[in-house]
């Protein structure tokens, strides 16, 4: 909440950062529209309170954080602070990865495919929603480094095995893609490519983790 004041007086600015990427590809003389009586009003508070709520992540996981740290072991405090600083810092990674890269891409592709003499003007409502869903899954999306290095230092999988299913992973990221992205070909790759990245990330990490207790046991 005081996320949300401090910064609804600057709502509109909040809006026009947010619809830039679309404004610059809309042809001279075209503007986004509001189909809604209420929606010049609205979604630049709906974007105001996610943005608030965005900014806030760091201080609600370090909530939880406090609520669950005493009932966790000493060597199980080592991994999960460097986990939870490398949540926030991916999830930030992947809300930048949205707006600076690929809305931009998807934006440019969506204004260049349609029929001649079809104007394109963008309800704002719709944009946002637009805009907030991808934000959302690209942010989760990057997560995906901190999974895998949790299921394999808590022994639910190996590396090994993992490894082995590499190929069922790549295509199950494409797979994922095809229902979280619009309905063409470089949304799903600008999503899907990230995501097996990130996952092989994930395995590097927990392959050297899993080396490192190996030789830890070996020394005892």
């Amino acid at each position: 909440m005081v996320g949300f004041f401090s910064l609804v007086y600057f709502r509109n600015d909040l809006y026009a950062a947010v619809s830039a990427p679309l404004r610059e590809l809309l042809p001279p003389g075209s503007t986004m529209i509001a189909t809604d009586v209420t929606a010049p009003f609205m979604a630049p508070f709906k974007l105001t309170f996610f943005v608030a709520l965005f900014i806030g992540v760091p201080y609600i996981l370090h909530q939880i954080w406090a609520f669950i740290s005493p009932a966790l072991y000493r060597h199980e405090r080592r991994i999960a602070i460097p986990l939870l600083i490398s949540s926030i810092l991916l999830f930030y990674t992947g809300v930048a990865f949205a707006y600076f890269i690929t809305l931009p891409a998807i934006l440019g592709f969506f204004t260049q495919v349609g029929p001649e003499g079809v104007a394109m003007m963008t309800d704002i409502n719709l944009y946002l929603d637009f805009v907030l869903k991808l934000f959302l899954v690209f942010g989760l999306t990057f997560e995906i480094p901190v999974a895998v290095f949790l299921v394999i230092s808590s022994g639910i999988v190996s590396s090994d095995s993992l490894i082995d299913k590499r190929r069922y992973v790549i295509v199950g990221c494409f797979f994922v893609a095809m229902f979280l992205t619009p309905p063409d070909a470089l949304s799903m790759a600008m999503l899907a490519v990230p995501m097996w990245l990130l996952f092989e990330a994930g395995l590097l990490f927990g392959r050297l983790m899993e080396k490192r207790k190996a030789a830890a046991m070996a020394e005892e």
